[in-house]
């Protein structure tokens, strides 16, 4: 008997030890991610050493201490491409992001991560198809690969994903059809600027969407874009086939009658055009004229938002060497991916509508016949640089990349005349999510977890800007924080400021005046340039905008802005919470925007330190913040507030 159970234990001993030998199971994730990384940062900027990886950047969260569960490695200019052996190998992934780097090539089989959660590779320069793989891990709920070269079709296996949550495609070069995606948890979709054709799907899922989900894919049509997709089967449809019939001798006599006809007609159009262009000659000046007094009109400011909207961009023209020739955009985009959709002379034709004016001039939203929209400003036409001095400062504004940045994507300048373009952000500004409709700048102050996101965003725009040395934002205020796709914050018309002569501004009087609280005191005299410390000072006067949902506080004294944002919360929010439960987090909040706002311009923090303030705040708050959007006001989009908890990162 006990020989027998001796036996027994020793067989289960070497079966153990056997399975442990050839076990996939790892106890550690550090050579995988030592390997990935040999593949895509070349220059060394991860700074991984040892062998604890919990505390390994970028590695957000451990199981065990050996597992890697959350890897975020974002804004680190990774190059290369992905290795599928060493990704694979960290089977315990649940968050994985690579945005805003240059990784390329197309996206290996992921097929063996199958516990991830959220992927992120937007901002990248992937290419090549979908990643069919994706769509065998069941557990996925987040899929973002916006801003990329990926083509081909977006595959119907999509529907696969039954936890699907959101699904951000825009801006790629993918062609076909859209999926009948049919799951009932999708809440974010945007698969606009590709090639796409067709029809919508109908589902009950992709019904809830409107048009900024599907815009820029000009072939599609459906309810959801109000494209009627009957109107272009009707288009499209072949005539009936002509039965043959035994042509009669009147026919004949019609056929050679029409054929004298077509010859005397084809002499007579090169005629008719002759005298068509020099009655066009004789006819320009008048109408330069015109032009010239709709343009000085649509400039006087007293337009109504019906008077703005579909009228066609009528700016003038540099000098006479000019007048020939509509003249050319200068792009900026340093990657195939930025590729040139329009020329100025689409540009000219489009229908415009008056976002704005401000200080440096006035801002278009540009809808092109082919449908795609962009943002173009139109600076004041005083107090230009050189020519060479313009495209150089032009072409650093250019170059800049950053998630929380809205791209400048080309310009154009003739004599007087400069114009600059944008990405179009269609979800509006911050001063319109604070204030709505308002133009008296009173609003009601945001939860402070939103108030956290959106200063993070924000710093980290423009960290990204001061280190470039000698630029700055110069123009920081709420109404030039647009929201993006991901409802993130960025910054535009950074780094025009310096474009312009300060005497021309001084005489603006109505424009300054809707500026000049956010201005350091050291800068509200506009002849003077600005600084980073005074960028500083703007972000804390937008962060107490944030906090109070006012436009103002210029004769507040230090020590009085604690108790006056308390008082405008206690006033203004509905409930009790905020004043007790969330003191910790307001006063962390108030610190920062004091700090910042101090009247000497050496006494404020340099921005990095502010974002890392920022960011200690944010990570204490973590535990304690609330995704849903029963908390925040109810123009701040559900999309901010009801991302699942892992999907929600700091960067």
């Amino acid at each position: 008997m006990v020989s027998s159970s001796s036996s027994s234990f020793s067989m289960f001993f070497i079966v153990m030890t056997a399975f442990y030998l050839v076990s996939p199971v790892r106890s550690s994730d550090v050579e995988a991610l030592l390997t990935l990384k040999s593949f895509i940062d070349p220059s060394n900027s991860i700074p991984w050493k040892g062998t604890d990886l919990c505390n390994w950047e970028g590695v957000k969260e451990c199981i065990n201490g050996r597992r890697v569960s959350k890897l975020v490695l974002e804004n680190l200019n990774l190059t290369g491409s992905l290795d599928e052996k060493s990704l694979n190998q960290l089977d315990q992934l649940r968050v994985l992001s690579f945005k805003s780097n240059s990784l390329s090539a197309s996206v290996p089989n992921l097929s063996r991560l199958l516990n991830l959660k959220s992927l992120f590779l937007n901002d990248n320069n992937f290419s090549g198809e979908f990643p069919e793989s994706l769509t065998s891990l069941h557990r996925l709920k987040t899929v973002v690969l916006a801003r990329n070269r990926f083509s081909g079709k977006i595959p119907t296996s999509l529907t696969r994903l039954s936890r699907l949550y959101t699904l951000y495609l825009q801006d790629n070069l993918f062609s076909g059809s859209v999926p009948p995606l049919n799951q009932e948890t999708l809440r974010f979709l945007n698969v606009s600027n590709n090639h796409l054709s067709g029809q919508i799907p109908t589902t009950r899922s992709l019904s809830q969407f409107n048009e900024s989900s599907f815009t820029g894919n000009i072939a599609l049509c459906g309810d959801q874009i109000q494209n009627s997709c009957r109107q272009k089967n009707e288009t499209s449809k072949p005539s009936a086939i002509p039965v043959a019939k035994k042509q009669s001798k009147t026919e004949l006599i019609g056929i050679i009658a029409g054929s004298i006809g077509g010859g005397i007609l084809l002499l007579l159009v090169p005629l008719l055009l002759i005298c068509l262009v020099q009655r066009l000659r004789r006819s320009k000046p008048k109408r330069e004229e015109r032009r010239s007094k709709a343009v000085a009109e649509s400039e006087g400011g007293g337009t109504t938002t019906s008077d703005r909207k579909n009228k066609s961009f009528s700016w003038e023209r540099g000098g006479s060497e000019e007048k020939e020739s509509v003249g050319t955009l200068v792009f900026l985009g340093r990657s195939e991916s930025d590729i040139m959709r329009y020329t100025m002379d689409d540009l000219l034709k489009a229908s415009a509508e008056t976002l704005g004016r401000g200080t440096l001039g006035s801002t278009y939203k540009a809808v092109m016949e082919s449908g795609f929209i962009v943002t173009v400003k139109r600076l004041k036409d005083s107090g230009f640089p050189q020519m060479e001095a313009f495209k150089r400062h032009i072409e650093i504004l250019g170059r800049l990349k950053h998630h929380n940045l809205v791209p400048l994507r080309a310009y154009f300048q003739a004599k007087e005349e400069c114009l600059l373009v944008y990405d179009y952000f269609p979800n509006g500004s911050l001063f319109s999510l604070i204030h709505g409709s308002k133009v008296s700048g009173s609003g009601k102050p945001l939860h402070w977890t939103s108030c956290l996101k959106i200063a993070e965003d924000l710093a980290m725009g423009l960290v990204y800007i001061h280190q470039n040395p000698g630029l700055t934002h110069g123009n920081l205020k709420s109404s030039n924080v647009l929201l993006g796709p991901d409802f993130e914050s960025c910054l535009t018309d950074y780094g025009l400021s310096d474009l312009h002569g300060h005497d021309d501004l001084v005489e603006d009087n109505t424009s300054v005046a809707a500026s000049l609280f956010y201005k350091a005191p050291e800068c509200r005299d506009l002849r003077k340039a600005s600084t980073q410390p005074a960028d500083v000072y703007s972000f804390g006067v937008l962060l107490l905008e944030l906090l109070t949902g006012k436009a103002s506080f210029q004769d507040l004294h230090v020590s009085d802005i604690s108790r006056w944002v308390r008082a405008v919360r206690e006033a203004e929010t509905d409930s009790g919470e905020e004043m007790s439960s969330c003191e910790e987090k307001l006063q962390a909040l108030l610190s920062i925007a004091t700090a910042c706002v101090a009247v000497r311009p050496e006494n404020r923090p340099v921005m990095r330190d502010v974002l890392k303030m920022v960011k200690d705040a944010r990570a204490e708050a973590a535990p304690y913040s609330s995704y849903s959007s029963d908390h925040s006001p109810g123009r701040w989009s559900d999309t901010v507030q009801s991302f699942p908890r892992e999907d929600h990162m700091s960067i």
